[in-house]
């Protein structure tokens, strides 16, 4: 069985991020794109559209929505959902702001041992 553990990781500053604008980082083969809204509301989500696999960070931030760059699709910055008629899913981070500290959530999975 597996059980997954919070790890919580210190990523950057507010200020890193253009209102309207993104970062990515990597994390092993995934790249994961940090989203700053005009509110300043933070979210992460993987760095791919699920229509083309279009870059996510290099899109239009509107609200608490991206559009790809590629065929225009709105993506949810909250659940990494596609909206409107569109289809498809892109995997959501958990992120916490601390001051102007940036902290994102890569769960780690860990074996839990059975008591034999």
């Amino acid at each position: 069985m597996k059980a997954v553990t919070a790890n919580w990781i210190a990523i950057g500053r507010l200020s890193d991020i253009p209102k309207r604008g993104a970062r990515r980082i990597q994390n092993g083969s995934t790249t994961i794109a940090i989203f700053r809204t005009a509110e300043d509301r933070i979210f992460a989500i993987e760095d791919r559209c699920p229509h083309k696999k279009g870059p996510l960070s290099q899109g239009i931030v509107h609200g608490n929505c991206v559009t790809c760059p590629l065929h225009n699709w709105v993506i949810s910055l909250e659940n990494g959902e596609a909206q409107g008629a569109d289809e498809g899913t892109v995997q959501s981070f958990a992120i916490k702001l601390e001051g102007e500290e940036i902290h994102l959530n890569l769960p780690a999975l860990n074996e839990e041992r059975k008591s034999a």
